[in-house]
């Protein structure tokens, strides 16, 4: 049987990130991707031009109709938009039996919000609390913590103040720290730190979502997350690598780059 990998996010017309980012993650992980859409976004390689949430009775339809027929190994969440987007997604998790992987996502690649102020504390107090593994990059860190990371020594800190809030791992993601790309996997007892080689390209957009599914991925395949995180750090690592130009501003992550390497 094909895992089956079920993604509550939104949708990046342009095809980098969100929910596009994530089926092609898990197509190219070997797994079956299934998606809840929570908002619609216009973006492009400029930017976000325009974003619109869904009303929550249809994420709550979404999601019961695939999880109640189809089944799910593991879910992967990304923008959430609203409070009580949120919440709903929070209660819908709670309920199911599966590994759940929280992207935290408070703004894009541009620096476009696309999470309300309004909504961070229900990220802190319903969100986190059932999440199997967080992933926040360090503005997700400062937005939800306070803690601001300018150092490889400070992502310990930072790792503290997020599994304060209850998920049973966190994977701090210090791709904004000079020198390599080093990440901290902790579930406050054992550490982890990834490391890889920093690659010069500016095309990155969608490297959260994309780190976020193939970790569900691996997940729902029967790895344990500190397995699954070392995979998906090594899928996303060569995802970069591969990142090509698309339109006149940022372009995406190469989600098919094992494909065109052989490898």
């Amino acid at each position: 049987m094909i895992p089956n990998v079920l993604t509550v996010a939104g949708s990046d017309s342009g095809g980098g990130a969100g929910i596009q980012a994530d089926l092609k993650t898990m197509l190219a992980l070997g797994v079956h991707g299934m998606s809840v859409v929570t908002a619609v976004t216009a973006q492009n390689s400029l930017g976000v031009q325009g974003a619109w949430e869904l009303p929550v009775e249809a994420v709550r339809a979404q999601y019961r109709s695939v999880v109640d027929d189809i089944g799910v190994q593991a879910v992967k969440t990304g923008m959430l938009a609203s409070a009580e987007l949120v919440e709903a997604v929070a209660e819908l998790l709670a309920g199911t039996d599966a590994p759940a992987v929280v992207d935290p996502v408070g703004v894009s690649k541009h620096g476009d919000s696309l999470l309300a102020a309004s909504a961070l504390d229900s990220v802190r107090t319903k969100l986190l609390p059932v999440a199997t593994v967080a992933t926040p990059n360090l503005d997700e860190v400062a937005q939800l913590t306070g803690v601001r990371v300018e150092s490889e020594e400070q992502l310990r800190r930072a790792a503290a103040a997020v599994l304060a809030y209850g998920p049973r791992w966190v994977l701090i993601k210090g791709g904004h720290l000079p020198g390599d790309a080093v990440d901290l996997l902790t579930d406050g007892t054992e550490e982890h730190w990834l490391r890889a080689p920093r690659h010069d390209n500016r095309h990155t957009h969608g490297t959260g979502c994309t780190l976020a599914s193939a970790i569900a991925s691996q997940l729902a395949k029967g790895r344990s997350v500190p397995e699954a995180v070392t995979a998906a750090k090594e899928y996303v690592t060569g995802a970069v690598a591969a990142g090509f130009a698309l339109g006149g501003g940022i372009g995406p992550v190469d989600h098919g780059w094992e494909f065109r390497t052989g490898s």
